[in-house]
């Protein structure tokens, strides 16, 4: 496509994906991508996917139509990813009820599924023969996604914080980099939609995103690779609440 850009829109385009490749290499390194094996794959096909998609933007021979395109199959398996990324936190955050923590991450990945299918065939509905027929199909989507995730993490956040769960300092900074990103995009196609910026800078709100994205891969950096601050923490019970009853039952249902 070949587009005039400036400097910090190449840098915020490539360096966040070369960092969050690093940071799954770290992870590799010191073992820690079985623990979160799920956010390991993310970072690494997400990395690739963006960088897939800078290298077609500034190379003459891909189309916009292609580009495009690249952009709305990179996208499907970016969500689904992102779904099932979000019922592992489900899983971690409420691991010490397994009954519970198994429904909840099925039903997020199932939930995930379906809806970025759903509005994947919505999105197919649109017309294709024209430029804006693919731009709308592959926005629908992105939204769709940002907006369901967006919802399903403060759902995790406020559940857990009813229930006074603490969620790990890595699947804190994981979940809290996620919100961040989806919370922004969600802003910033408001105030696109809305007619907020004029036509000639809109390119603003690309940068806003990309930064903010940024600063997110920065936040996984930081939870998952600085060891938290040592203390000595005496062993708490868990609080009695309607979480037992609802894992007991569950555990009766599926081992009867």
């Amino acid at each position: 496509m070949l587009q005039a850009h400036s400097l910090l829109w190449h840098y915020l385009w490539v360096a966040p994906n070369i960092l969050l490749i690093s940071l799954a290499f770290l992870l590799w390194s010191r073992g820690r991508h079985k623990q979160y094996p799920i956010f390991f794959a993310f970072a690494i096909l997400a990395a690739i996917e963006q960088l897939v998609l800078y290298a077609s933007d500034i190379s003459p021979s891909v189309t916009p139509r292609t580009w495009w395109i690249i952009f709305w199959s990179g996208l499907m398996f970016e969500g689904l990813l992102k779904f099932a990324l979000i019922g592992e936190i489900f899983a971690l955050v409420f691991d010490p009820y397994p009954s519970l923590a198994q429904l909840g991450k099925f039903l997020i990945r199932g939930l995930g599924i379906f809806l970025v299918l759903a509005a994947a065939v919505a999105a197919g509905f649109a017309k294709k023969d024209t430029m804006f027929g693919i731009v709308t199909g592959a926005h629908l989507l992105e939204q769709t996604i940002y907006l369901v995730a967006s919802g399903l993490l403060v759902f995790i956040f406020g559940f857990s914080a009813y229930f006074r769960l603490t969620p790990s300092r890595p699947v804190f900074g994981i979940a809290l980099g996620l919100g961040i990103s989806a919370c922004v995009h969600l802003a910033t196609w408001a105030i696109l939609a809305n007619g907020g910026l004029p036509t000639a800078k809109r390119g603003i709100l690309d940068l806003v995103n990309m930064a903010t994205y940024h600063i997110c891969v920065l936040i996984w950096s930081y939870y998952l690779l600085v060891p938290a601050k040592t203390t000595v923490n005496l062993a708490v019970a868990l609080p009695e609440n309607n979480l037992d009853i609802w894992n007991r039952e569950l555990e009766r249902l599926v081992h009867p």
